[in-house]
């Protein structure tokens, strides 16, 4: 053994000594990236794409809605599923805008949206069919009454399954898109989307099986079970789906306003809201067992005043909202970020658009394209000379600089191609109608230029202005700074076409006064001593340094 030892010690490789002598040599000795026979190992990198994981979301939902496709088409027929498709599909756009209306202060992004409304159709819809069926079937061979067990199944076991599976939408969001989701207004525009996309796919059910019975009865018209249905799911209450998601929605919300350390109240105010979203279906479902007028009390009594008092707590949020925008943003006012009518303008919506049609109107056509140095209608700002290649004036994007970074020069104009003209020349009426129709063209594309600036500073405004909140709260991660320099950048990238407009805006809605100027002092006359001009003045001249002797007279 203790001959063989050293030997295997000899027979190992030995290992190059990195000596900045050799170094060269040796890194000069690696082959090409071709003839490499090692390669780093991607592990975990593909599912970090975001493009495979939203392919792969897509995918899902996509396998999810033919699964439910087919399983609607088998319940109702094809008839009867056409016939639901086109009667479920009026209230869509009518919540849609509803909701989306509630979500102007900061709208959230169109893909959050879509995908909790496909979510909600397509595979909160299939786990309900899905579990509901199973249960029915459980509770009917348990309980051997299947009455008994049709009451149990919709009053007890739907609720928990259709409320749980569209809070799994609402939880993704707030968990994987944690920076769009901020508050109670968030929670219950996405908890909306979800539970419009849940109603709909369960009205085609619901409507293509009436359908069938008529057909199987022969009934039609207004007295056909599809009238019947379409009255009571679509025009009385079409809200009802959305009004037990939207709680839910808004124990989520609360939990995002409220502070890391307070986990208790993070975890209490989702399950609250889950739990009272369950009890209320559970009333809805069961109103029809409690007598022949059940279902009208329990609406009149109970619906009703429910849905009212959260959209009045989802407006007064909203306009909360509001509020936060001229409370935070009065900050970076007195701090030089932002003139003092902008926190008053950005606070009404009313502002904001009417600062949006002022830039287009003004530079869309109160004055030519090029034609800078005009007195501005925003009262005494003068607006900055605007360039096709740079919609936001005087501070160039990228895409209207002639620089690759953020420069200060206008992109140089591009050579003209001469068009052919015929051998006589245009006459000259049509060349002034063509100069015509092109300025008015370059008039509304600067117009709409600075229309979309004033829209971009706005939203940037208001998400720094919600940030800002967050930090007080101690929500805003400690990135907080970074997005900060961020928001500011941007915004000042456009202040100079927005922050006119937005001054404008709110002194023409009587939202802000500028404090009035003080008066200048009366003139009083030089009071010092009289020196004639050219005369010679011995001791030190009034007029200080440059005067006639001082050491700064460019004449001595």
């Amino acid at each position: 053994m203790s001959d063989g030892f050293p030997q295997q010690r000899q027979s190992q490789p030995a290992v190059p000594v990195l000596e900045e002598q050799r170094l060269g040599a040796i890194l000069a000795a690696v082959p090409e990236r071709s003839q490499w026979r090692y390669r780093p190992r991607r592990v975990g990198m593909m599912w970090r794409s975001k493009v495979f994981r939203a392919g792969a979301v897509i995918v899902a939902l996509a396998l999810c809605g033919l699964a439910i496709l087919s399983m609607v088409r088998d319940q109702t027929g094809t008839q009867g599923f056409l016939v639901g498709l086109g009667l479920a599909v009026l209230p869509v756009p009518l919540l849609m805008s509803a909701f989306r209306w509630l979500d102007r202060v900061e709208p959230g992004p169109w893909r959050n949206l879509l995908f909790a409304f496909a979510w909600g159709a397509c595979a909160a819809a299939l786990i309900a069919i899905s579990a509901n069926s199973f249960a029915m079937r459980w509770l009917a061979t348990a309980t051997a009454d299947p009455s008994s067990a049709y009451t149990l199944g919709t009053t007890v076991i739907a609720p928990i399954v259709e409320e749980s599976a569209k809070a799994a939408a609402v939880l993704l969001i707030f968990l994987f898109r944690r920076k769009d989701f901020t508050g109670v207004v968030d929670g219950a525009v996405v908890a909306g989307f979800t539970a419009t996309g849940f109603a709909f796919t369960e009205n085609i059910l619901y409507l293509g099986n009436a359908f069938g019975e008529d057909r199987a009865f022969g009934t039609s018209g207004l007295a056909s079970i599809t009238a019947a249905t379409f009255f009571v799911r679509v025009v009385m209450s079409p809200f009802a789906h959305p009004l037990f998601t939207v709680l839910t929605g808004i124990g989520l919300g609360l939990a995002a306003r409220g502070a890391r350390r307070r986990r208790v109240r993070r975890i209490a105010y989702p399950l609250l809201g889950l739990l009272l979203a369950m009890g209320m279906h559970a009333l809805w479902n069961g109103s029809a067992s409690f007598g022949e007028y059940g279902f009208y009390a329990v609406y009149g009594a109970f619906m009703v005043p429910v849905f009212g008092l959260l959209t009045w707590l989802v407006i007064w949020s909203r306009q909360r909202e509001l509020r936060t925008l001229a409370e935070e943003l009065t900050a970076y006012a007195a701090a030089g970020w932002l003139t003092p009518a902008e926190p008053f303008a950005l606070s009404s919506m009313r502002a904001r658009g009417l600062a949006r049609d002022v830039a287009r109107h003004h530079y869309g056509g109160a004055h030519p394209p090029h034609g800078g140095g005009t007195y501005s209608p925003y009262g005494n700002a003068h607006l900055p000379h605007v360039s096709p290649y740079a919609p936001y004036g005087n501070a160039h994007l990228p895409y209207g600089s002639a620089h690759p970074a953020y420069g200060n020069g206008y992109a140089p104009a591009r050579a003209p191609v001469p068009a052919p003209q015929p051998p006589g020349g245009w006459p000259r009426t049509q060349i002034s109608a063509q100069l015509s129709a092109h300025a008015k063209a370059q008039a509304r594309a600067l117009g709409k230029s600075a229309a979309r600036a004033v829209a971009e500073y706005e939203s940037f405004a208001t998400s720094l202005a919600f940030l800002r909140r967050r930090a007080r709260h101690d929500v805003a991660g400690p990135d907080f700074a970074a997005r900060e320099r961020e928001l500011l950048h941007h915004l000042w990238q456009r202040r100079e076409v927005a922050a006119p407009a937005l001054t404008h805006a709110a002194r023409t809605m009587g939202r802000f006064r500028p404090p009035p100027t003080p008066a200048a002092p009366p003139h009083q006359p030089y009071a010092g001593p009289h020196v004639p001009y050219g005369s010679y003045h011995p001791g030190p001249h009034p007029y200080g340094p440059y005067g006639p002797q001082g050491p700064y007279n460019p004449y001595r």
